[in-house]
């Protein structure tokens, strides 16, 4: 559970369904793509099911609120998923709050902090992200200039089912047609 939760109950349940009620979807359509997908949160969870189409855009997701305070999290080594996948390689994405003269006011789009997250066929994945492995992107493309992760300014998260995975690359784990993921729970680790 982050830090930001810990006036709720300590109940699982409780806590996972709180913590994904305002996750929106983002599909390939903004860009036009055909791929339909939709998320809601539930007692188990962040459910992201629909139809993923690869021609025209090739990704579905599920994005966080943004928070506002941006999120404090440097006093953790980075993030643990808990989550059912269907044996495919996701995409989990970090916007950090720009500084007023960074890197995104001279491209012009939010560069995302993105891992890969291999999951099993079955059953539950966890995997942990550390924050030292994070890549920065700009929609799917390596940014090549030094910046460094801020852990202290985080704004938004994204999970994401995308013909693209670590940015400039290919996802070798994608698979089109209907997708069911769920996304059980997301907690900072020391």
């Amino acid at each position: 559970m982050f830090p930001f939760f810990n006036d709720l109950p300590t109940n699982d349940l409780l806590s996972s369904q709180y913590q994904f009620a305002e996750w929106t979807v983002l599909n390939d359509t903004i860009m036009g793509g055909q791929s339909s997908a939709f998320c809601h949160a539930t007692s188990d969870g962040l459910l992201l099911e629909g139809k993923l189409i690869e021609q025209g855009g090739g990704f579905v997701s599920c994005r966080s609120p943004l928070f506002s305070p941006p999120i404090n999290l440097s006093e953790y080594s980075g993030l643990k998923l808990e989550l059912e996948g269907q044996g495919r390689t996701l995409k989990f994405a970090i916007t950090c709050k720009k500084p007023s003269f960074g890197i995104d006011n001279f491209l012009g789009s939010k560069v995302r902090w993105v891992s890969s997250v291999p999951t099993n066929k079955s059953g539950l994945t966890i995997i942990k992200i550390p924050f030292s492995s994070l890549e920065p992107a700009i929609r799917a493309k390596p940014v090549n200039w030094p910046i460094k992760f801020n852990p202290s300014s985080i704004t938004q998260f994204q999970l994401l089912h995308s013909k693209f995975g670590q940015p400039g690359k290919l996802n070798p784990g994608f698979k089109s047609g209907l997708i069911k993921i769920r996304l059980r729970s997301i907690n900072a680790y020391f």
